[in-house]
């Protein structure tokens, strides 16, 4: 019994060894060489004796490594971009591409500005950007007092060469007069070429910023009309001007993204006005950087692939061989892939706030990566106080009672706590909390229903007919009987969708009527004049808003009011027109980083802002984006617009 026992284990044991040999990595080969390894001579008095060892050595010769396959990575992001182009819209789903093609030229990053492309930021302390006393006379283009671009004429007020605030300004006699004028010098890194093998030259950058200056580029014109000029010295040296009396507190990032002038215009003759629809701009556009666009399959994915040519490629970036952009607009369904593995990355423009929970959950299972960060994105909800003319509706909201009533009933922190799971806040203004200007003395709105109907009766909005929605009786400019009834328009994005439902039952609460008009995002920020938000034919519309390292107070000049006078280009659409914010803001973006009008004017930018509500700041949007755990070096920061910033340095875990 004993002995078969110890030959039934004896046989297992042997038939173990040989799966076990079958299924172990094969052995290198060996190889049996005949080596000298010693060889010696030794004299002895006047006899050589030569003595020679000959050996066999075993040499184990290593397997040639299996090489390693091409790495493609699949971004899965919310929406489709309506154009490439840099100047034809600004849609993060186009930013995340426009990272992959460009770099840079200067990346923002926790409130910082960082050279990409240049060799370094331009610095007055450097002596790369200087502030000349130059002498001016009647006629010439200045920037007056006021911040505003104007000829020179008798009585104009300007300041002189060294004055920094209003205080000192004085006004044009027509005897020349100093005034300050910025000179700010920009090198590019040397080397750097278009992905066609053509090098990029600050000629380039030139030709950006007269494609950004022509008028049929629908674009903010504010720093192009205070520039004197901007021009290429060199090969990789490019120069701007401002206008005397124009001190600008970002001089520093005055640098044109360039754009290719020998292909765009030489070779193909394209106007500013074609580059907003041709393909070579809009859908295909060449850049400089990690990679270059593939294919672009409408209403499915856009493919880019590794630019060889790329300035950092000695240092093995990027990572990847291939990324695939995927349109996937219903969150549930991107969540779903990329437990599938059908995605690695589902960016931030996703909507992933409703799928939150699951998140969190897959988290602790190690199934994906959630990302959570509150960002600079503020999400926000415009009044239309200044429509245009042919937009015919009652004018509910020139009265600031009216907004201010409408900010009370708003029940802001339930939408935190319940959408956002608590992890956001609330905001008063158009800045985070941590941001090193925000200011202090901020007007609060909490929510306060009472205080809210007590400012609609003091206007003269009576329920009267006991119906739940208030009508004037006795409102100036309105109608006696008029309905307090108006239209709220945003995306179909589920988070907007679930706040406005819980705002409109607020909202009713209080005796307001709004309808809830849900569009696509292509319809809802479509160009003005036809646009709803930004042809200012809208009654009050949500959305948000990206602030960076400056605070972005210049939103709401009243010279940013899109208009046709301005080619539609502003983003003041709620038509925001207040002197008093408009000094404070021009202060601040007239002064050098770190002086008083700078810290001051942007501190009191704000107080005017939060108190004269032009818009209702909601909460700062969750910047959340989810990764597979293979995924290395997807870093979100506070205020880089897209999560691609370093797309470069994306990988996959072997």
């Amino acid at each position: 019994m004993v002995r078969n026992k110890l030959m039934a284990m004896l046989g297992a044991l042997v038939v173990l060894s040989m799966v076990l040999a079958a299924c172990a990595t094969p052995t290198p080969e060996k190889v049996v060489e005949t080596v000298v390894v010693e060889k010696t001579v030794e004299t002895v008095v006047e006899k050589t004796v030569e003595v020679v060892k000959t050996v066999e050595k075993i040499v184990e010769k290593t397997p040639e490594p299996t090489p390693k396959g091409p790495k493609t990575l699949v971004v899965c992001q919310g929406q489709e971009p309506d154009t490439l182009y840099a100047y034809g819209g600004s849609m993060l789903a186009a930013s995340h591409i426009q990272e992959a093609i460009y770099d840079g030229p200067i990346d923002t990053r926790t409130y910082s500005y960082q050279a990409v492309i240049l060799e370094k930021l331009p610095s007055l302390n450097d002596g790369d950007a200087v502030v000349n006393a130059v002498s001016v006379q009647a006629g010439d283009m200045v920037v007056g007092d006021d911040g505003e671009p104007v000829e020179l004429a008798n009585g104009v007020k300007v300041r002189p060469a060294g004055c920094r605030s209003a205080e000192c300004a004085v006004e044009f006699d027509g005897t020349p007069i100093k005034m300050d004028q910025m000179v700010v010098t920009f090198k590019l890194k040397p080397g750097i070429k278009w992905s066609d093998g053509e090098p990029l030259t600050a000629d380039d950058s030139v030709y950006a910023f007269e494609l950004n200056a022509d008028p049929d580029t629908p674009v903010s014109k504010f720093t192009i009309d205070r520039t004197a000029s901007y021009e290429a010295v060199d090969d990789v040296t490019a120069v701007w001007t401002g206008l005397p009396g124009y001190i600008d507190s970002v001089y520093f990032s005055n640098f044109w993204s360039p754009k290719p002038r020998h292909l765009w215009q030489e070779k193909l003759g394209y106007t500013a006005a074609d580059l907003l629809e041709a393909e070579e701009s809009s859908r295909m556009p060449m850049g400089w950087g990690a990679f270059v666009i593939k294919e672009w399959v409408p209403g499915d994915h856009i493919t880019v692939e590794k630019n060889p040519l790329y300035f950092r490629a000695s240092e093995g970036l990027p990572y990847v061989d291939t990324v695939i952009y995927r349109f996937v607009p219903d969150s549930n369904s991107a969540v779903a892939q990329l437990i599938s593995g059908e995605c690695d990355i589902v960016t931030q423009d996703a909507s992933l706030e409703d799928q939150a929970e699951l998140l969190l959950k897959l988290e602790e299972s190690g199934v994906v990566k959630p990302i959570f960060i509150t960002g600079t994105v503020w999400e926000h909800v415009d009044f239309g106080i200044n429509p245009v003319p042919e937009y015919d509706r009652p004018d509910f909201f020139e009265d600031l009672r009216m907004r201010q009533a409408f900010a009370y009933c708003l029940d802001r922190q339930a939408v935190v706590d319940t959408i956002l799971y608590g992890r956001s806040i609330v905001i008063s203004t158009y800045i985070p909390p941590e941001h090193p200007l925000y200011a202090d003395g901020l007007t609060e709105y909490p929510y306060d229903p009472e205080k809210g109907k007590a400012l609609l009766e003091e206007m003269g909005w009576k329920d009267s007919d006991g119906d739940g929605v208030r009508e004037a009786k006795g409102v100036e400019g309105i109608p006696d009987g008029t309905k307090l009834e108006f239209k709220w328009g945003s995306t179909t994005a589920a988070m907007r969708v679930q706040y406005m439902q819980l705002f409109q039952q607020n909202l009713a609460d209080c005796g307001f009527k709004v309808n809830l008009d849900n569009m696509a995002s292509s319809q809802w920020f479509a160009d003005g004049p036809d646009g709803p938000l930004f042809g200012r034919r809208f009654d009050v519309g949500s959305f948000a808003w990206l602030t960076g390292v400056e605070p972005s107070c210049s939103l709401y000049l009243s010279s940013e009011i899109p208009s046709a006078e301005n080619g539609w280009a502003g983003q003041n659409n709620p038509g925001f027109i207040n002197a008093d914010f408009d000094k404070a803001c021009k202060r601040a973006i007239t002064a050098l980083p770190g002086t008083e009008d700078y810290i001051e004017g942007h501190k009191e930018a704000q107080r005017i802002f939060s108190e004269q509500l032009p818009v209702v700041p909601l909460f700062l949007r969750l910047k959340l984006a989810a990764t597979r755990p293979e995924v290395k070096g997807f870093i979100m920061d506070p205020t880089h617009n897209s999560e691609m910033w370093n797309i470069e340095a994306f990988d996959l875990a072997d």
